[in-house]
């Protein structure tokens, strides 16, 4: 529910506020006051983010007999670093890190987040636990809505915007949508508007429905985490299509940079390519 106020301004701030509004993302004068309280009272995002650091890793190998995968070097730093200041930079600074394989590893590297200015919790999955058994292990810790991403991507997001779309959308899950070339070996996002009615699982490149992807972060609301059954769980396989089916499960394209690291070809190019975020 919106309530009207009346505000009284002064002339430069209301056209330095004009000069924000674009008809899109910031519709009008009062949407563009709106947004900016969001910002400065800390409401345009959601307070918690959950990485997914647990796997094995194993097209890596043999760099990941050694190293768990979030904590492969690139750029200087570890994988999962990156992630964690894409967060940061837009004041997400509690997190929960799922750990597994080599879990040990990544605590010691991150420990309880301060040297980074966050504040790092962690879950530790004593058998794997796919994509969505890891949300049911902190559920305690997601009573709101959160941030869920896997932690070996390297991806450069809006997620302000994401977010805001998401409850715009009334959405359940908002998933952020990547564009690909050649989608056919990954999952392939089928649409209509902005809500997803299926993934299609490496489809081949002529019959694919689309060129979106799922980029491996989601916005969710905590009602998510009652679709999840019991133990190894697939949000892909086994929670995205029951909320697809009940129209609760929506996208967001996004043109920002974004690297799958997977395999050794994927890292290598992510090296060459990628650029760290300011």
């Amino acid at each position: 529910m919106k309530e009207r106020v009346t505000l009284t301004l002064d002339s430069d701030l209301l056209r330095e506020m004009d000069r924000r509004v674009d008809g899109f993302k910031i519709k009008n004068r009062s949407h563009a006051v709106e947004l900016l309280l969001m910002q400065s009272l800390g409401s345009n995002v959601p307070k918690t983010a959950i990485i997914l650091a647990g796997g094995r890793g194993v097209r890596l190998q043999p760099i990941t007999h050694e190293l768990p995968k979030p904590l492969i070097p690139l750029h200087d730093k570890p994988l999962l670093q990156h992630l964690i200041e894409l967060l940061r930079k837009y004041h997400i600074k509690n997190i929960i890190i799922s750990i597994g394989y080599k879990g040990e590893k990544i605590r010691e590297a991150f420990g309880n987040g301060r040297k980074l200015g966050m504040n790092i919790s962690y879950v530790e999955e004593d058998k794997p636990l796919g994509t969505a058994g890891p949300l049911k292990l902190a559920k305690t810790f997601l009573t709101d809505t959160f941030i869920a991403c896997n932690a070996d991507e390297l991806k450069d997001i809006d997620i302000t915007d994401m977010y805001l779309t998401h409850k715009e959308n009334k959405a359940f899950a908002t998933i952020a949508l990547t564009t690909v070339e050649d989608p056919s070996a990954y999952g392939v996002a089928r649409l209509q508007g902005n809500r997803i009615l299926e993934f299609v699982e490496k489809p081949k490149r002529e019959k694919a429905p689309s060129n979106l992807i799922n980029a491996g972060l989601y916005v969710m609301e905590p009602e998510v985490i009652d679709y999840i059954p019991d133990g190894f769980a697939m949000l892909e396989k086994d929670v995205f299509p029951k909320l697809a089916q009940e129209g609760r499960l929506f996208g967001y394209p996004f043109s920002g940079q974004w690297f799958d690291t997977g395999t050794l070809e994927r890292y290598e190019k992510a090296i060459k390519e990628w650029k760290d975020l300011e």
